[in-house]
C-alpha cells in the first residue's frame, strides 16, 4: 500500500480522495506542513509517499502518471508529487526547509509546488510529467475550479490513455496495421488483471507453436505458422502497450521482452529449417546465416548507442541532416522501413512462409537484412567520423563489456597496454584484422579443419587483445564488438558447413544461439544500469577468442562426426551456464524500472 498525504484547505465534494484510493493510495490528511512532515515520518521507509493539494483538479490519468509510475524516484504535476523510497530522504529534507513565521505564507499556500522545486534543486531524478492535453492544476478560487472542471470534461481521459499506450516511434507496419487494434487488446488485458510479463510469455508460446507448425514441412503447417507468427507479433506489441497503459514497468519485463523476441525469431528460423529438411531441402546454413546477420546487426545498434548516448559535445552535421529529413513526413516512414524493423521483418517472413518455401524466406531475409545493415552501419560510421564528441569512461567500459574478451585477450591486452593512442583508429582496425584474418583463412582454405587454423586463431586472439588494450573512446571504437561477433559466429558457421556431415550445422546453430543469448543478456544488464555479467562468467565461457580457439582445436583434433558431437556438447554446456546465471540474476535483480515512453500525453 502507498500513502497519500492531503495537505491544504479541504474542498467539499471533491472526488480527489476517491481517485487516490482508486490508484491504490491510503489517504491521510494534514492541516499544515508540520503535521504533513510528521505523517511522512510515520510512513514505513519502504513505501511510496505522495503529497497532494486537496484543491487539485485534473484527470485521473494525470494523477496516475505522476503518482504511480515506477520508473522515477520522484515525479510531479502541479498540485501533486510522489517520492519512492530512494527519494524519501530528499522529500523529508524538503519538508525540513519549509520556513515558518511572517512573510512565508506564499511558500505553503501551494505546498506541493514548493516541495517540487526543492526536490528539483536536489537533483533526485525528479520527473515532471508532460501532460499534453491532460489537465492538472490547483484551483485557488471557485471560478478557477469551475474553469478547470470544464477543461477536464473537454478531454477524454481514457482516449488519451489509450493513445499514449502506443510507442511514439515505431515501424510503419506496427503503427498502421497492428497498434490501432492491439491497444484495445492491451486495455482488455489490463481490465482482467493480466500483467505484461504474462502477455510476453503468451507471445513466446505462440511463436514456438508457429515454429512447430513450420517444422512439419507441409503447406498447411507453413500457412498456420505464418498466421501464428503474426499473432505472436500482435501479442508482442500488446505487452508493451499494456505496460504503458497500466504503468507496469520493470527491468525484468524489458529483459523478457527483448530476449523472448530473439528466442521467438531464432526458434522460428530453426522450425523453417526443420520443415525444409522434411521436404529434402537443407537450409540450415541459410538459417544460421540469418541468425548471425541479425545478431551482428543488433550488436551494431547496441554498441553505437552505448558509445554515444552520454557523450559530451555530441554534435554532427550528419545527425543534423537526419533531423531535417525527419521533419518531412514521408521520409520518416521510408527510412524506418529501409532498416527492416521487427514488424516489417516478421510480416515478410509470415507471408513468405505461407506462400513460398523456407529457402525463399531465408533468401529474402538475408538480402533484406544485409541491405538494411549496410544502410544503418554506413550512416553510423559517417555520423561518427563527422561527430565532435568526447566519450565517457562509462561508454568505454560498456564497449569493453560488449567486446566479451576472455582471459587470453585480457593477458595480451595487459602486455600491450600503453602502446597506441586512445581515440585513434587502432582498436577498430585491430578488431577488423582479428576477424578478417580468421575468416579469410577458414573460408578460402581447402582444409580449414587443420592445426594451421589453430595457429591462425592464435594470431586472431593476439590482434583481438591489441584491440582492447586501450580504453575504447575513439570515434569508431563501437565497431570493435560487432567485428568480434562476426568473426566468432561466421567461423562456427563455416567450420560446421565444411564438416559436411548431418547434424553439424544444427549443432552449430545451437552453439551460436547459446553464445548470442549471453551477448544479448550482457546488453540488457548494461541497459538496466546493473553492469555486465560477472567476470567469472565471462572467463568460464572463454570469451570470444577463447571459444574460437577451442572450436578450431576441436575441428582439427576430431573427425567430422566427433566435431558435431563436440559442438552439441559445447552448446549444451554454454547454454546451461549462461541461462542459469542469467535467470538467477534477473529474478533477484533490484534494477530500476526502464524507460519505455509512448506518445506524449
Amino acid at each position: 500500500m502507498s500513502t497519500a498525504i492531503l495537505t491544504g484547505p479541504p474542498v467539499a465534494g471533491s472526488p480527489l480522495e476517491a481517485d487516490l484510493r482508486t490508484l491504490g493510495f491510503d489517504v491521510r490528511t494534514a492541516n499544515d506542513a508540520a503535521s504533513a512532515a510528521e505523517l511522512l515520518a510515520a510512513v514505513p521507509a519502504q513505501e511510496r509517499v505522495a503529497v497532494v493539494d486537496p484543491r487539485f483538479v485534473g484527470h485521473l490519468h494525470a494523477l496516475r502518471l505522476a503518482l504511480t509510475d515506477p520508473r522515477f524516484p520522484a515525479a510531479a504535476v502541479p498540485g501533486a508529487l510522489t517520492a519512492q523510497p530512494a527519494a524519501r530522504a530528499a522529500l523529508a529534507r524538503a519538508f525540513g526547509r519549509i520556513p515558518v513565521g511572517a512573510g512565508t505564507a506564499h511558500l505553503t499556500d501551494v505546498l506541493t509546488d514548493t516541495l517540487t522545486e526543492s526536490l528539483d534543486r536536489e537533483e533526485t531524478g525528479l520527473h515532471r510529467v508532460e501532460l499534453g492535453s491532460l489537465v492538472a492544476t490547483v484551483a485557488l478560487t471557485p471560478a478557477q475550479r469551475e474553469d478547470a472542471r470544464e477543461a477536464v470534461a473537454a478531454v477524454d481521459d481514457e482516449a488519451v490513455r489509450l493513445r499514449t499506450a502506443v510507442k511514439s516511434r515505431d515501424g510503419f507496419f506496427t503503427t498502421y496495421c497492428i497498434s490501432p487494434y492491439s491497444r484495445y487488446l492491451a486495455r482488455w488485458c489490463a481490465r482482467r488483471g493480466l500483467t505484461p510479463n504474462q502477455v510476453t510469455t503468451a507471445s513466446l508460446l505462440t511463436a514456438l507453436i508457429a515454429a512447430g507448425c513450420a517444422a512439419t514441412g507441409t503447406r498447411g503447417g507453413f500457412i498456420a505458422a505464418g498466421f501464428l507468427l503474426l499473432f505472436s507479433f500482435v501479442l508482442d506489441c500488446t505487452d508493451g502497450q499494456l505496460a504503458r497503459y497500466s504503468l507496469q514497468y520493470s527491468t525484468m519485463g524489458a529483459w523478457l521482452d527483448a530476449t523472448f523476441d530473439r528466442a521467438k525469431e531464432y526458434a522460428y528460423y530453426a522450425g523453417l529449417a526443420l520443415g525444409a529438411a522434411r521436404g529434402g531441402d537443407d537450409v540450415w546454413a541459410l538459417a544460421l546465416g540469418a541468425m548471425v546477420l541479425m545478431t551482428c546487426r543488433h550488436v551494431v545498434d547496441f554498441s553505437f548507442n552505448e558509445a554515444n548516448h552520454d557523450a559530451t559535445a555530441n554534435t554532427s552535421p550528419t545527425a543534423a541532416l537526419s533531423g531535417k529529413l525527419d521533419s518531412v513526413g514521408w521520409t520518416v516512414w521510408v527510412r524506418r522501413m529501409i532498416v527492416l524493423p521487427i514488424g516489417e521483418r516478421w510480416a515478410m517472413i509470415a507471408v513468405l512462409t505461407a506462400f513460398t518455401t523456407p529457402r525463399i524466406v531465408f533468401y529474402a531475409l538475408l538480402i533484406g537484412c544485409a541491405l538494411a545493415a549496410c544502410y544503418t552501419t554506413a550512416g553510423r560510421v559517417l555520423r561518427s567520423l563527422t561527430r565532435r564528441a568526447r566519450r565517457t569512461d562509462r561508454a568505454a567500459q560498456a564497449l569493453a563489456d560488449l567486446a566479451d574478451s576472455g582471459p587470453l585477450a585480457e593477458l595480451i591486452a595487459g602486455r600491450a597496454r600503453g602502446r597506441g593512442r586512445t581515440g585513434s583508429f587502432l582498436a577498430p582496425v585491430m578488431a577488423f584484422l582479428s576477424a578478417a584474418v580468421l575468416l579469410v583463412w577458414v573460408i578460402f582454405q581447402d582444409d580449414p579443419t587443420s592445426w594451421l587454423t589453430v595457429g591462425v586463431a592464435v594470431c586472431s586472439a593476439l590482434l583481438a587483445g591489441a584491440a582492447v588494450a586501450r580504453p575504447l573512446k575513439g570515434a569508431l571504437d563501437w565497431l570493435v564488438p560487432p567485428f568480434f561477433r562476426a568473426g566468432e559466429y561466421v567461423t562456427i558457421l563455416v567450420l560446421a558447413a565444411r564438416a559436411d556431415v548431418p547434424g553439424a550445422l544444427p549443432a552449430a546453430y545451437g552453439l551460436v544461439a547459446a553464445v548470442a543469448y549471453h551477448h544479448y543478456d550482457t546488453v540488457y544488464r548494461i541497459r538496466g544500469g546493473t553492469g555486465a555479467p560477472p567476470r567469472w562468467l565471462v572467463r568460464a565461457t572463454g570469451g570470444h577468442e577463447g571459444r574460437i580457439l577451442v572450436i578450431t582445436v576441436l575441428a582439427a583434433a576430431l573427425s567430422p562426426e566427433g566435431f558435431t558431437i563436440a559442438l552439441t556438447a559445447l552448446a549444451v554446456v554454454l547454454a546451461l551456464l549462461v541461462l542459469i546465471e542469467s535467470i538467477r540474476f534477473w529474478v533477484s535483480s533490484q534494477a530500476p524500472a526502464v524507460h519505455d515512453e509512448g506518445e506524449p500525453a
